[in-house]
């Protein structure tokens, strides 16, 4: 088939629907996409454009449909706008509207409702009907209080001596208690903490994972549970005993002799643990607060925990179990739930756990006298085996992968693994799935991090069995995603950052920032790209973001600035360049910050010191520069307060390197437990020094 912006009804038809047949990876280059992946992406919106006559076909069902219909499926107005939002103003005349408001409400306009989400069932003269789903949200997400910084850190890095080989929320809520009452930090920010695929070996990432609504119980403190301290039995509580003991051992492998984190070791600690918590009746209190829960989340949470009783019989790939469970509304899914009750009700009370300690480490946050809190990250998608893309899969496009088209960091372009959402069924159900996610993560975070935040608005989408080079990106709506985001937001007083790096569509950052979605700047990108590409001076970042040294996905300050970084890429095979030319670029990139710091004046070298004193100094330095921008946010990753060299994640590799199983470490790669965190006079002088010039409105 000739190219797709060769074929112009082709074209037309991809318009029409969302999908693109070009992109622009710089502003002076447009490539254009592959027809094979713009059909295949239609053939997921369950348009048929195998050919020619198919796409005629198509083209003018297509053009019909938009013609006749009365309304979008989905239709958005801004509190504070006047007039009727567009889709209202061009009704036929005589047209009559009927509003269910979403507080239970009838009315017969659309004018003064209350902030919601609307359904608008309309009646013209000429016998024609529609319905839509009216959204009506804050102009802007609300904006923090007041200028902070704070700490990013990987939750399963922060081990305690008293936790079970992984940081747990008990942990977070110790770290959020120091850093805001000792420390004088507004927020702890932490990585996707959502629930994972079952199995072992099991997927490390926490930015792919099985449930994006429910959060994984293996970041429970099994002793916080309040049952824990009523278990009776004698033989269960001599088990108990047994499973503390292989948890001290654990815990002890990773602190005291530099073991990896070995997450399904501490989940088969946990998980025999909480089969003899649970046995443990609720108290009257404890069970109303539970049936509560379990009725405001209602079927998603019954899918959830149906899916992971399935899993534990039939394996966590659901495209593998016997046919009818493959459905999650069949009647053998309904009568596999009646069997599995105990254990369905296992995994909903999990659930129900898991989100009372992280609701309780929100609140040690807030009573720490942090401004914003816990700062939780949504990530970018699910996983294709996992529980939402079970219950959910008619919202998900068959076939399709999410990633990102060649650019000029990754030549062959990237898939991640992650089923799409489809378009056409978010604005059919109102956006529903991912309204009813806003409100679950919510109902614990201070403020939420975004992964991809440019997701909310255009996804690049691989066929299966494609290479990444041939995807193409499909459009969502996201006028009704950032409505909804402003919506939830504002009903939980919280926060939001949109992980914004990389190559960003023309107009994005505006719109973002335009309703109040703040956006991440780390220090290393920060330059005149379209000047003399020098680093960027503190006074000409923007304000409405989060600004940091690093990040995740990035080498820790201390290797940024040594070089180190380049080392550990050369010795992995992963550069793409001599080794030589590689580190004489990032030495000049070093040595240019560097510069710019001392004629900045923050950088306060003593002229001699104990080894690592020049490194500490440089450190701090950074962070008064992040100071002097106006920068509403100010993030600190909490391994640079100890000296950490090594990053948590190293894309490019997968067993090549230990993703996601580091703890926090020192200079010398050495574990630092909280307890010793707490107590590093490195990290608490770095800290004083945000403490001291963080505060008050940005300059």
């Amino acid at each position: 088939m000739a190219a797709a912006h060769d074929d112009e009804e082709l074209s037309r038809l991809a318009g029409l629907h969302g999908v693109a047949t070009s992109y622009s990876p710089a502003p002076d280059r447009t490539v254009a996409v592959s027809a094979s992946a713009v059909v295949a992406a239609l053939a997921a919106l369950g348009v048929d454009a195998g050919t020619p006559d198919a796409v005629r076909a198509a083209l003018a069902e297509r053009e019909h449909e938009l013609r006749e219909r009365l309304l979008p499926p989905t239709v958005v107005r801004w509190a504070g706008t006047e007039g009727p939002p567009d889709a209202f103003a061009a009704l036929p005349p005589g047209t009559r509207l009927r509003v269910e408001t979403e507080q239970g409400e009838e009315r017969d306009r659309i004018e003064d409702l209350p902030a919601g989400v609307h359904r608008v069932s309309a009646g013209a003269p000429d016998g024609r009907t529609g319905h839509a789903h009216l959204i009506v949200a804050p102009d802007r997400l609300p904006a923090p209080a007041t200028r902070s910084y704070g700490l990013l850190v990987q939750l399963y890095s922060l081990l305690s001596r008293r936790s079970w080989g992984m940081g747990d929320l008990a942990d977070l809520a110790e770290l959020a208690g120091w850093a805001g009452r000792t420390a004088g930090a507004g927020f702890v920010q932490v990585n996707p903490l959502h629930a994972a695929v079952p199995g072992a070996p099991t997927d490390p990432s926490p930015y792919r994972p099985s449930s994006r609504r429910f959060p994984d119980p293996v970041h429970l403190r099994i002793e916080a549970i309040p049952e824990f301290a009523h278990i009776e039995d004698p033989e269960d509580r001599d088990r108990i005993r047994t499973l503390l003991e292989r948890a001290e051992r654990l815990r002890a492998a990773v602190l005291d002799k530099g073991a990896l984190i070995d997450r399904d070791a501490v989940w088969e600690l946990k998980h025999e643990a909480l089969e003899l918590v649970l046995g443990v009746p609720l108290g009257p209190g404890r069970q109303a607060a539970y049936d509560a829960f379990r009725a405001a989340q209602g079927q998603a949470l019954e899918d959830h925990a149906t899916w992971y009783a399935l899993a534990e019989t039939y394996g966590a790939d659901w495209h593998r179990w016997p046919g009818g469970l493959r459905d999650p509304r069949s009647a053998d899914t309904a009568r596999a739930r009646a069997e599995l009750a105990g254990r369905v009700g296992f995994h909903t009370r999990l659930a129900w756990l898991t989100d009372g300690q992280l609701r309780a480490a929100q609140r040690a946050a807030r009573e720490a006298g942090m401004p914003v809190g816990i700062v939780h990250d949504l990530a970018v998608g699910v996983h294709p085996q996992g529980a939402d893309a079970w219950a959910q899969q008619d919202h998900f496009a068959a076939g399709m992968s999410v990633g990102a088209p060649p650019d000029a960091f990754n030549a062959r372009g990237q898939d991640w693994g992650l089923p799409p959402w489809r378009p056409d069924r978010l604005a059919a159900s109102g956006h529903a799935p991912y309204r009813h996610l806003l409100r679950a993560l919510f109902r614990y975070a201070g403020a939420l991090r975004i992964d991809h935040v440019m997701g909310l608005f255009r996804l690049w989408w691989v066929p299966q069995g494609s290479p990444p080079t041939e995807g193409t990106y499909v459009r969502y709506d996201a006028e009704a995603m950032l409505a909804l985001l402003a919506l939830e937001a504002s009903r939980a007083g919280a926060v939001v950052i949109g992980e914004d790096l990389g190559t960003v569509e023309p107009g994005v950052r505006e719109t973002l920032q335009r309703h109040g979605v703040l956006g991440t700047s780390v220090l290393w990108f920060e330059r005149d790209w379209e000047g003399d590409g020098r680093p960027l001076p503190p006074e000409r970042w923007r304000a409405d973001c989060l600004a940091t040294a690093t990040t995740h996905d990035l080498p820790p300050t201390a290797a940024r600035l040594t070089g180190e970084h380049v080392d550990l890429r050369d010795s992995l095979g992963l550069l793409t360049r001599p080794a030589a030319e590689e580190r004489a670029e990032a030495t000049a990139d070093a040595a240019e910050w560097l510069a710019l710091l001392g004629s900045l004046g923050l950088l306060d070298t003593p002229a001699a010191g104990p080894p690592g004193t020049a490194e500490e100094a440089e450190i701090q330095g950074v962070h008064r520069f992040l100071l002097r921008t106006p920068a509403r946010l100010i993030g600190v990753w909490l391994p640079d307060g100890v000296g950490d060299r090594r990053p948590q994640n190293l894309p490019g590799t997968w067993d090549q390197y230990p993703n996601w199983r580091l703890p926090v470490a020192d200079a010398q790669g050495r574990p630092v437990p909280l307890e010793e965190l707490a107590a590093s006079p490195r990290l608490r002088a770095l800290l004083e020094v945000l403490r001291e010039e963080a505060g008050g409105e940005p300059p």
